[in-house]
């Protein structure tokens, strides 16, 4: 795999920059490529003569927060008027944290300014990832087997399914959770279970063809939304965006126009380069710092791994630290140990974590006399003794418990160097990484995100996927 990264071209290079970057915005990536399609675009009509214009579609006499919610003749659920000049289809997963992110913060106000109004039809289309939210499948079943019962009430679990998502997203069993909000929203229980247990295989039927028909129309994460409409016939979105980059593509599309914002997205779609730190030249071992690759970077495992992982995390962050402690060590038993991954750690302190950037600078200064991942454990371990407005002591004690030279450590803490190199792994994983710890695994050309701490299952899960890919 190094070799071949390091002699991609240019045009390589950005295909792999720009897939990393469309997995991060859309955050909840499948962690295969999207099954290959045959399907083409429907080709123009050849007569002449103009169609006859569609008769109008009638407006559901069902509502949901005022808007008027029904089915596409397909089975799919839509709210808004249905025959609004822009439609938008959505493609969601209830358990991936970017989805629930854009429920919460920008489809009210998409609502409000274009679906009240009758300017946008929104049709929803399930797209579970299994492989990184295992109970994602049961929530959309769930969702679809209220839908049975109408469309008011579907739109009422779609929106308890992402407002209680931490609840039944890490449950062991979410089917009781699922229960209890179709009886919250009045459903008919008797109804709702003899569907989830008698219907499973037509509601997954229709969940596959939703998540086929966004697989042929590019999505390859969540959420994503296609806009139908204009000179190119659809525009896809990638990933939370903020409202104003929603309201650019409706207002255009409403005018027959093409989104300016679609042409600004295909034309930035990342760096036009490989990063050194995600390149064969850049993970070669620096001859004069032991531990450290040529891209500055603390890495373990197999230089000749097949599969590289690069985690930016945060020595702060609790998140960072229960995947430390839960999770790495047996990834590290499974896939470090065996050579199969080799593992590279990047720096990401976020600002709600004050004292993070010291963390990483203690970190780097016991690397300096050759015990970064010692420092690296203990920081996490005791995290709440120097979580504290002056943690510098608290370093030197460290330091002392790891027998380095402290009087050295010292002065190392004080050198600027050290906090650039910090931030510089800020800048390296700013366009890629929203949250810690992310974690870009890099194998076969390719490059794929997987972002929070997950469980052991589903990380393990996930990576053993990728390594089989690659054998």
């Amino acid at each position: 795999m190094k070799h071949q990264i390091s002699h991609l071209s240019a045009r390589a290079a950005m295909m792999v920059i720009a897939a990393m970057t469309l997995v991060l915005l859309a955050a909840c990536a499948p962690l295969t490529p999207p099954a290959p399609t045959t399907e083409s675009a429907p080709e123009a009509p050849t007569q002449e003569t103009e169609a006859p214009a569609a008769e109008p579609l009638p407006i559901p006499t069902e509502t949901y927060n005022g808007m008027p919610v029904g089915f596409t003749p397909e089975g799919f659920p839509f709210r808004g008027d249905p025959n609004a000049p822009v439609t938008m289809i959505e493609y969601s997963d209830y358990q991936c944290p970017f989805c629930a992110r854009h429920f919460v913060q920008t489809e009210p106000a998409l609502n409000e300014s274009f679906v009240r109004t009758g300017q946008m039809k929104v049709i929803f289309r399930d797209f579970p990832i299994e492989g990184l939210h295992p109970n994602a499948p049961a929530a959309h079943v769930a969702s679809l087997c209220v839908a049975d019962q109408g469309a008011s009430l579907y739109w009422e679990m779609h929106a308890k399914l992402f407002q209680t998502q931490t609840e039944w997203g890490n449950s062991a069993d979410p089917l009781p959770v699922f229960e209890r909000l179709a009886s919250e929203i009045g459903a008919d229980l008797a109804a709702y279970s003899t569907c989830m247990e008698n219907d499973q295989a037509a509601k997954q039927a229709l969940i596959d063809a939703a998540i086929a028909e966004g697989q042929a129309a590019g999505v390859s994460g969540t959420p994503s939304f296609n806009f139908l409409g204009g000179p190119d016939g659809q525009y896809l979105l990638v990933g939370a965006q903020p409202y104003e980059q929603f309201a650019a593509y409706v207002e255009a599309l409403a005018a027959g126009e093409a989104p300016i914002g679609a042409e600004q997205q295909a034309d930035s779609g990342g760096p036009t380069e490989i990063p050194i730190w995600a390149t064969a030249e850049g993970w070669q071992p620096d001859p004069d710092r032991p531990g450290v690759n040529m891209a500055g970077d603390w890495y373990r495992g197999n230089l000749d791994a097949k599969v590289v992982v690069v985690e930016f995390s945060d020595f702060q962050c609790p998140f960072c630290r229960r995947h430390v402690e839960e999770t790495q060590p047996a990834l590290d038993e499974q896939f470090v140990d065996t050579n199969e991954v080799m593992w590279i750690f990047k720096h990401f302190p976020l600002q709600i974590h004050p004292q993070a950037p010291a963390a990483g600078a203690a970190a780097e200064c016991a690397g300096e006399q050759g015990k970064f991942w010692e420092m690296h454990d203990l920081l996490f371990a005791d995290v709440n003794a120097w979580s504290i407005t002056d943690p510098s002591p608290i370093f030197a004690d460290l330091a002392g418990q790891l027998e380095l030279d402290v009087d050295a450590f010292n002065t190392c803490l004080a050198d600027p160097d050290i906090a650039a190199r910090v931030s510089s792994d800020m800048k390296d994983g700013a366009p890629f990484v929203q949250g810690t710890p992310t974690f870009i695994v890099l194998f076969n050309q390719e490059g794929r995100i997987i972002p929070g701490a997950l469980p052991l299952e589903t990380f393990s899960q996930a990576l053993q996927q990728i390594v089989d890919q690659v054998q």
